[in-house]
């Protein structure tokens, strides 16, 4: 991958041209293992989830999307899964399970730009968060994009979902969750909310702290559809390409989390759900924690003061935690220039998914 572009228009009719060449080409490697093997597994409708008929896109044997519908969601909503090479030809074995977040404006297919997040020790599941969700359970559930429980879709309907559909290790000790810019808070977020569910955590240039203006700010973006810096490189194509389309239909500024504004308590579901809060960080007791940001530009120079804001406060509750500051991205990949970007993360979630891989117990 290499760092995002800096140019903020719209790709010319001859470079969509190209970026569709570089895909074909990037597909027409996929080894013959992976393009040829043995069909996905079917899996069955169930826990709120109906799948659409005939939605089902089959990237290979161990990678493919379904479509689901759900009444906590409106609209269908796809799911993209990545299974072990070894998955079919083992049947008596159980994986542990990675849910991976992506990021504002971004897609499920975000996925394919961090090749480390299809593994063979473990599944990857990668879950539509909407356009704009935040992962959460939204305070205004009438506004143009229909009901918006985000975080009841996915902690309790797609994590069971998973684990009746597929040979999980269905236990804390086997199941993480990470993910990057919006979806780095949605994921220590959930890790907060549900610690019977994941007992290991990252963050990815995560905008963590709900305290600070300028996080609040960026969700205020999202609601009133303000396209700009966190939307434009918080999505990649396969080829690595940031693109953004928007932040779909504008909705009301307390849309997601109420009043933003700090009078007269109108901002208490912001501090309640705010993942820097020392009380929803000690949530996190037994959790192996992680925290990756860069310090360049405008948005990581925020989420780095984020990040190490979650860790000061961690440290004294006794929680150890891994904080990776790559700085201006030199220490990490030549690809990483220490901004909000693929070019970062796809390297840092290497390093991540490594660390993981060897966390996990073993399992039969």
């Amino acid at each position: 991958m290499t760092p995002r572009s800096t140019s903020w228009l719209r790709p010319a009719r001859a470079a969509v041209a190209a970026a569709a060449i570089a895909v074909t080409a990037l597909l027409a490697t996929v080894p013959a293992a992976h393009a040829e093997g043995a069909a996905p597994p079917v899996l069955s409708d169930g826990y709120g989830l109906t799948q659409v008929a005939g939605a089902t896109e089959v990237h290979s044997a161990t990678d493919f999307t379904i479509t689901v519908t759900t009444r906590q969601v409106s609209g269908p909503h796809k799911i993209r899964i990545f299974l072990p090479s070894g998955y079919a030809a083992d049947p008596g074995r159980r994986w542990p399970v990675l849910y991976f977040l992506h990021g504002g404006g971004g897609t499920v297919d975000d996925a394919a730009a961090a090749p480390a997040l299809h593994s063979d020790s473990m599944i990857t599941v990668v879950p539509d968060g909407g356009l704009k969700g935040w992962y959460a359970d939204w305070v205004m559930q009438n506004t143009p994009v229909g009901a918006a429980n985000w975080e009841t879709f996915h902690l309790g309907q797609v994590v069971p979902f998973i684990d009746a559909n597929l040979r999980t290790a269905a236990d804390r000790a086997h199941r993480a969750v990470a993910g990057l810019s919006m979806g780095g808070s949605g994921a220590l977020h959930y890790a907060q909310a549900r610690p019977d569910l994941f007992g290991h955590v990252a963050s990815l240039s995560g905008g963590l702290d709900f305290g600070m203006a300028e996080i609040r700010g960026a969700v205020l973006a999202t609601e009133l559809n303000l396209t700009g810096a966190w939307c434009a490189v918080s999505t990649s194509t396969p080829s690595g390409t940031g693109t953004c389309t928007g932040y779909g239909p504008t909705v009301d500024s307390d849309a997601v989390y109420g009043s933003p504004y700090p009078v007269f308590g109108a901002d208490r579901v912001w501090n309640a759900v705010n993942p820097a809060a020392a009380t929803n960080l000690a949530r996190l007791d037994g959790a192996e924690i992680a925290l990756y940001t860069g310090s360049q530009g405008l948005i990581d120079h925020f989420t780095e003061i984020a990040a190490d804001t979650v860790k000061a406060r961690l440290d004294p509750l006794g929680l150890p935690s891994r904080l990776v500051d790559y700085g201006n991205g030199s220490s990490l990949a030549p690809s990483c220039d220490g901004g909000h970007n693929y070019g970062c993360w796809g390297p840092a979630l290497a390093d991540y998914v490594t660390r993981l891989q060897g966390s996990f117990p073993a399992t039969g």
